[in-house]
């Protein structure tokens, strides 16, 4: 063989570097710095296209092949020619409909564009905060995509946050193995978003965005230091095995048909120094694509009365409690009384297969109007394959009603037909101005921003599993900040007020409880983030924890600003966000009792009333023990805040 050499060519703001020999395609190197210059990306382009992140101190995802197979067009990646290069610098101030985490989002980024002979693209996109990559194709007609390879190589063995699925039919409701990455065998897969830890470096979370008409992706491991992605291949065959659970018994030999002009989803890393910027990020939403809503002004997040995770357990009221007419029209009161947007009607308002056949003991007339009397919206559950199969009959019917949103449910896949259901729901939905909670669904992957009439979704492991089992726990809710939440909204539905430490929390399907104590509950509302948020328990409950619901009655669902002050994966949290003039706080332990110090730093000038939430002297053996207290507060003061084995603590800031 020949020796190799050198070539460097000089293309106004980018390098190639080339190397010449006999044998393998000579490789070009273009590197795409973030705008602050603390990320740089590199791609590499010869036989095959290799994507590597890295900064000052070093590597942190080692060269990874990237690649897009498609029918009849062979492999894109493979011994590619470049025949353009393109740069640009994004930089926006994104205003969302509905403000999770800020009314402001500075979108602020380079990108790189690497046109190749063929018709396709490689698209990358440099933040300070992480990078991503994604193909764009300009094929006439339609196009088969057989398989995409997805890999991501480390130079050294990271730890790993790794939600383990067991198959494609999955809730995403998960939890989280810890451990080194190269003890995960090949094949084991995880949902997204997965959480890397670099030894002495940074953390860095992996997800997608702008999923449209394609799979979801998964990871796996290798047994080494890579992880590889997986993906459902389209469905061939479907079995329904019951009236909410639709099999997919054979696939095909592909992922996706689809057009062959389109963008394909980002491959996101987030890169985080410090456990906080996890909260913070935005990364997703930035990637995802824009608002197809022309008119969203009639869009409102709000909190819920939610029935069914306290099993419609109304006491001291004088009817019988269950699925009619009197108690919904109690949780409507209920709501009204304390500012409550929403109620919602779960499973059982009609036949889970049929939505015009409704319970004989509900008047939807009777409840619809009462609703509109006490400014209270009513949302309505329903299982997607019925939907799916009444769609637009039943839409136009929850609109005649007026019908303010629907909460779908037990999709359990994200195969490319299942992404398409949720985009045709999102549509449908906002044609007849109807707000979308998707429940048994996968993590949010652009959506959102598309339709900003999706406010939530589940896909995680939250309070309905109490019912059952003894999971979530305060350790696993201290996980979610940083990876289910990085993605978007969760829909963990907190709110409990029977309320356990782990010796005496028993499961009970009927009369459920939390894990951890009181005040950990409140602090859920401001460190989770949900624009439908809900209030699990009863309202018979509620209305004996007066004091609780002077928190709960006013807390927002959505925030003008987010500072995440102290936090650290799996062990606690630390959270301020302003609404308006008022600034509310959270903080959330583990099962370690532990004080955090609370800087007031980020306050305006003057003084501030502090309405404080904290875990009481008695809470590590009577969780439901808790203090309210005020204090006057100024912007240079801090405090120690306390929290108990499970434990929280939460405050309201108002201006005195």
């Amino acid at each position: 063989m020949k020796p190799a050499y050198r070539v460097r060519c000089i293309v106004p703001g980018v390098l190639l570097v080339a190397f010449v020999l006999s044998g393998p395609l000579p490789a070009a190197e273009y590197e795409l710095t973030s705008p602050g210059r603390r990320l740089a990306v590199t791609v590499s382009v010869g036989d095959q296209i290799l994507f590597s992140l890295h900064r000052a101190s070093g590597i942190l995802i080692s060269p990874s092949p990237l690649s897009l197979s498609l029918r009849d067009r062979g492999r894109l990646g493979e011994k590619a020619e470049v025949v353009n290069v393109s740069r640009r610098t994004v930089r926006d101030i994104l205003r969302p409909v509905v403000r999770v985490k800020s009314a402001e989002i500075l979108d602020h980024g380079n990108d790189l564009r690497l046109d190749f002979a063929g018709g396709w693209a490689l698209e990358v996109r440099a933040y300070d905060e992480g990078a991503a990559y994604r193909f764009l194709t300009d094929f006439e007609g339609r196009t088969v995509v057989e398989s995409e390879e997805v890999r991501f190589d480390f130079p050294v063995d990271p730890r790993v946050w790794f939600p383990t699925e067991e198959s494609f039919l999955t809730h995403s409701e998960r939890l989280y193995e810890y451990g080194p990455l190269s003890g995960i065998p090949e094949g084991k897969m995880a949902h997204l978003p997965l959480l890397v830890e670099i030894p002495d470096g940074p953390r860095l979370a992996v997800t997608e965005a702008g999923l449209r008409d394609y799979p979801g992706l998964y990871l796996t491991g290798t047994s080494g230091t890579s992880l590889r992605g997986i993906f459902p291949a389209a469905a061939r065959e479907e079995n329904q095995t019951r009236d909410r659970t639709v099999e997919v018994t054979r696939r095909h030999d592909y992922l996706a048909r689809t057009d062959g002009t389109r963008d394909f989803p980002w491959r996101i890393v987030v890169v985080a120094d410090r456990d906080t910027e996890l909260i913070e990020s935005q990364l997703v939403y930035k990637l995802s694509p824009p608002r197809r809503i022309e008119d969203p002004s009639w869009i409102r997040p709000g909190k819920v009365a939610w029935d069914w995770w306290n099993a419609l357990n109304l006491f001291g009221v004088d009817f019988a409690a269950g699925i009619n007419t009197a108690t919904y029209k109690y949780y409507i009161d209920f709501a009204a009384r304390f500012g409550i947007e929403y109620i919602i009607l779960d499973e059982g308002w009609s036949e889970t297969t049929d939505l015009f056949k409704i319970h004989p003991d509900l008047d939807m007339e009777a409840l619809l109007r009462h609703g509109r009397e006490k400014n209270v919206g009513l949302i309505l559950w329903v299982v997607w394959k019925t939907l799916d199969d009444q769609l637009e009959a039943a839409l136009d019917r929850f609109a005649e009603w007026g019908v303010k949103g629907i909460k779908v449910d037990f999709m359990q896949r994200d195969d490319q037909d299942m992404v398409k259901y949720y985009w045709r729901v999102a549509r449908e939905a906002a044609e007849r101005r109807l707000l979308v909670d998707f429940h048994g669904s996968f993590k949010p992957a652009g959506l959102r921003r598309a339709y900003p009439n999706v406010l939530t979704r589940e896909g995680v492991k939250g309070l309905e599993n109490t019912k059952w089992s003894s999971m979530p726990d305060p350790e696993h809710d201290l996980i979610l900040p940083f990876t289910r939440m990085l993605a978007g909204p969760m829909d963990y539905t907190p709110g409990a007020m029977i309320n356990a430490g782990k010796k005496n929390f028993h499961a009970s399907f009927e009369r459920p409880m939390s894990l951890g104590t009181r005040c950990h509950q409140l602090a859920l509302y401001v460190i989770f983030e949900s624009p439908l948020q809900m209030l699990a328990d009863s309202p018979s409950r509620y209305l004996r924890e007066p004091e609780c619901m002077e928190f709960l009655g006013p807390v927002p669902c959505v925030w003008d600003e987010t500072r995440a002050l102290e936090a650290r994966v799996g062990d606690y949290a630390l959270v301020a966000r302003r609404s308006g003039e008022e600034w509310w706080v959270g903080a959330l332990t583990d099962w370690n009792p532990r004080t955090l110090t609370l800087d007031f730093s980020f306050l305006d000038e003057g003084e501030w009333t502090a309405h404080i939430y904290a875990d009481g002297p008695n809470a590590h053996r009577y969780a439901g023990d808790f203090e309210k207290r005020r204090r006057m507060i100024r912007p240079g003061d801090s405090i120690a805040v306390r929290l108990a084995p499970g434990g929280g603590w939460a405050a309201r800031l108002v201006r005195r």
